[in-house]
Formats: C-alpha cells, sequence, structure tokens
C-alpha cells in the first residue's frame, strides 16, 4: 500500500475491507495477537454496532489507538459517540477513547510506526503508511501529525 498525500477521505479496496472485518471478528473472540482488538462503536448514522480491528500502541505507560487511514469511518463514528466505545479480545471492555492534539501525536507515531504488526516489519509500515524512513525520529512525525487520528484510551 503506498504512502497516501493528505486529502479527502478515501475509502479502502474492498479486499482491505472484508479482511478488516475478518480480523475485526476474530478478535472479537480472542483469536488474534494480544496488541490486535476489535473496536466497536455505533455508527454515526445508523445507529448500528459497528466493528473494526485496530492495534494498540503503548507508549509512556498509556495505550493509544491510531488511525492509518486518517479521517476513517471508525474514527469519524468514535467522535460522533463522544469517544464512548468497546474494545474486545475475547471479553468486551467499555472504554473512553480521547481524542489526542496534534502537537502531543509524534512521540505515540512513532511508538506505532517502531512495532511489528503480523508481518509488517517497523521499517514497512514507516515508509509504507506514513512516508517516513525506516528508522524515523520523533520529530519527522511533526509534519504528518495532523493527518494520523490517535485516541489515548481511558477506563470507562
Amino acid at each position: 500500500m503506498p504512502y497516501r498525500e493528505p486529502g479527502r477521505y478515501r475509502p479502502p479496496p474492498m479486499l482491505h475491507r472484508w479482511l478488516s472485518n475478518a480480523v475485526g471478528a476474530l478478535a472479537a473472540r480472542g483469536w488474534s495477537p494480544a496488541n490486535t482488538v476489535a473496536l466497536e462503536v455505533p455508527g454515526r448514522r445508523s445507529g448500528r454496532v459497528r466493528r473494526t480491528a485496530v492495534v494498540l500502541v503503548e507508549h509512556d505507560g498509556r495505550q493509544f489507538v491510531v488511525s492509518l487511514a486518517g479521517e476513517s469511518q471508525w474514527v469519524r463514528n468514535v467522535r460522533a459517540a463522544g469517544g464512548r466505545v468497546a474494545l474486545r479480545h475475547g471479553e468486551r471492555i467499555a472504554v473512553h477513547l480521547v481524542d489526542v492534539p496534534p502537537a502531543d501525536r509524534p512521540p505515540v507515531l512513532r511508538a506505532y510506526a517502531s512495532h511489528r504488526a503480523f508481518s509488517r516489519s517497523p521499517a514497512y509500515i514507516a515508509r509504507n503508511y506514513f512516508g517516513v524512513p525506516a528508522s524515523p525520529a520523533v520529530s519527522e512525525f511533526t509534519a504528518i501529525a495532523e493527518r494520523y487520528p490517535v485516541f489515548v484510551i481511558e477506563p470507562d
């Protein structure tokens, strides 16, 4: 997946949506790596619960979720729900997601780009999702931080 320039939201290809749904279903049942969970949030228009797989990242003793697709549908739904969502990995836990201001996002984005996700290396994630070099410094995320919503997970 090539690096995407900022701009309007572009829905992912059908294959990505299908895979996200499948991984979300597996994560909800606890059949995924511990840092991959299903995020459940009411749809902002339909009110029906929407599920998507997200990867948790730890930084400074706190857990965060990052939207690699920018202002994606799940981000819009989370904001419309006031941050009240459920995370599932076998069990369902109600949490509150708090939007992190762009100025505070770079260290979290770097932590996200430094972890291995399934078969994706940190270098792959940095280059192809964030458009930064393979071993990026925190300062390299400052210019792009506004494009990637980050939420800190708080207990509900």
